[in-house]
């Protein structure tokens, strides 16, 4: 490690042996007490260690690792030298050791928590920032939505030059990107509940099919010219064919996002784009099959808040007889107050044989009887999903539940 100065070295260096430590103490993967250790001794690491690779952040409220691992399979068929926070870890602590981990100046992708982004497009010197949606989280951690909103719109508005490719079907991510240079991708919205109102002056918001307006002000979806269709992205006229490997609607909005940014900040044939990222089948073990031990596989999906859920849903929703495992936690990462099963659509769930797990498992099933799904009880997931007679069952995670089963069987 010869980048920075003497105390960024010394900082990577404690930082390292600090996750070492972790790892061989089974207390964690080591990335995030790495990084807070980098961060701890050396302040300016993370600018210096930017100071040699293009920086790309992405971020989101839903999709945001996904989009990341797209572009960056797309960037790494180019034959791009690469660093990404592929785990998932998107605050400064899980920053800090992938810009550590680059051996030569290259791309970093970053994925970046959109509370944290606001914080760290100076010291990163960011060239493209990916936005791709806002909608409620966990109001105890990440406040309101138009909170967030404001925050990236103050980035914007003191960087009016800073490339964005922003979706124009999110009425929050419009007001946030648009004092920059924006490149805009229209994907729809379906969930549309909580962006009931301008961001601009507070009006209500007319929604047609595929596009809002302000009933007040002059605020509208932006005309774009590239967006997702049935048949693929449009890139200025042009149509690309989506094949992905990775399941459901809401990853088809985070490819389209990748292509436009793989192709008009980098330059890359838009086809040869779509085709590598085809080939990505899971992303940090999301969508990964976990054997049953009964000759069946479950997959497993995480889910985050009502938007990613009601998405999740709907996928399962479209494929009739299939298994499905509701398994909720309620600790910090997963948001304390589990209040939000109550705006998810369990109803579609009905017909489909369906369990409810997790710490939170009677809440599940409270919520389950009133949308009256038939279902069975059952704390463990992997055994719950084994109660379920479907020959394909999904398990639908919240984060602890996912990070726990990801950490057991990956």
């Amino acid at each position: 490690m010869s980048r920075g100065s003497v105390r960024t070295r010394i900082a990577v260096g404690a930082g390292r042996v600090a996750g070492i430590a972790s790892r061989l103490t089974g207390r964690g993967q080591g990335a995030t007490i790495s990084g807070r250790v980098m961060n701890l001794i050396a302040p300016d690491l993370l600018a210096e260690l930017a100071a040699d690779q293009q920086v790309v952040l992405v971020s989101a409220t839903n999709g945001k690792t996904t989009t990341t691992r797209l572009l960056v399979a797309a960037l790494e068929a180019d034959g791009r030298p690469l660093v990404s926070n592929s785990t998932g870890a998107n605050l400064t602590s899980g920053i800090a050791p992938t810009l550590a981990s680059a051996r030569r100046p290259g791309t970093a992708v970053l994925e970046v928590d959109e509370r944290v982004l606001p914080r760290v497009v100076d010291p990163l010197a960011a060239e493209l920032l990916v936005l791709g949606n806002l909608s409620r989280d966990q109001l105890d951690r990440y406040g309101e939505v138009h909170a967030v909103a404001d925050r990236w719109r103050e980035v914007a508005e003191s960087h009016p030059d800073l490339a964005v490719v922003a979706n124009a079907s999110d009425p929050h991510v419009v007001w946030a990107a648009d004092p920059a240079r924006v490149t805009w991708v229209a994907l729809g919205l379906r969930w549309r509940q909580d962006a009931a109102t301008c961001p601009s002056c507070g009006a209500l918001l007319d929604w047609s099919a595929d596009r809002f307006d302000c009933r007040t002000c002059d605020f509208a979806q932006p005309d774009a010219p590239h967006r997702l269709t049935d048949d693929g992205v449009v890139i200025d006229g042009r149509t690309v064919a989506l094949d992905l490997s990775l399941p459901g609607a809401w990853n088809r909005y985070n490819a389209a996002l990748a292509i436009v940014a793989a192709t008009t900040h980098f330059g890359i044939d838009p086809a040869a784009a779509a085709a590598a990222m085809a080939a990505v089948r899971t992303v940090a073990g999301r969508f990964m099959r976990i054997a049953l031990g009964d000759g069946r596989d479950a997959t497993v999906i995480l889910a985050k808040n009502p938007a990613g859920w009601t998405e999740a849903l709907r996928h399962v929703a479209e494929h009739p007889g299939t298994g499905v495992v509701i398994t909720v936690n309620a600790h910090v990462a997963d948001g304390k107050d589990p209040s939000w099963l109550w705006d998810v659509p369990y109803e579609c769930l009905a017909g489909h044989p369906t369990a409810a797990a997790g710490e939170r498992h009677r809440d599940v099933a409270v919520r389950l009887r009133y949308a009256e799904v038939e279902h069975v009880v059952e704390p463990d997931p992997i055994v719950a999903a084994r109660a379920l007679t479907s020959d394909d069952v999904t398990i639908i995670a919240s984060y602890t539940q996912f990070s726990a089963l990801y950490r057991k069987h990956r």
